[in-house]
């Protein structure tokens, strides 16, 4: 089994960050953009990470693309592929790189949703989270057959039951 822990939008959080990294066990981290830390903040050791709007350090990657285990990543912030307005432009982006999986933040609103081959997760915010109370990170698990599942969480480690998503890729 593999897991990925996606988080975004910390705007200067670290305990938070550390507290949410204890609480799993996971084999990656990916961190959606507006840290507003230093690229290579100590927290931020563990993560792949790209810049966000509010991110000054011209160190960040406006998009990572990794592969996890047979999966592509696509990770971005979300500003660029104006995000705010739809996801059309960020799937055409996460199309050209054959991804998969498209990690973005910057809505500060937590989902995750399958359209045609791809799947969207925003994690939501630790800080400033909107449409929701609790502030989310979200925890992506698969086995080899790809069928996956998502768990969003609050900053406390709790599990938010009603935001589980299950689908295969």
């Amino acid at each position: 089994m593999t897991r990925v822990l996606i988080t975004s939008d910390s705007h200067g959080l670290t305990q938070e960050l550390t507290e949410i990294m204890n609480q799993h066990e996971v084999d990656w981290y990916i961190h959606c953009g507006d840290s507003e830390l230093d690229f290579d903040a100590e927290v931020l050791h563990p993560f792949y990470k790209v810049g966000g709007n509010c991110d000054f350090d011209p160190r960040y990657p406006t998009e990572e693309i990794k592969d996890i285990d047979g999966i592509r990543f696509f990770i971005t912030h979300g500003h660029l592929h104006q995000v705010k307005s739809g996801l059309t432009t960020l799937a055409y982006a996460a199309e050209e790189q054959e991804a998969k999986v498209v990690c973005f933040g910057h809505t500060h609103i937590a989902g995750a949703e399958k359209i045609g081959e791809q799947l969207f997760i925003n994690p939501g915010s630790i800080r400033m989270p909107r449409n929701r109370v609790e502030k989310t990170y979200a925890v992506l698990e698969w086995l080899d057959n790809y069928n996956v599942s998502i768990e969003f969480y609050t900053v406390e480690g709790q599990r938010v039951e009603s935001m589980s998503y299950s689908t295969t890729l």
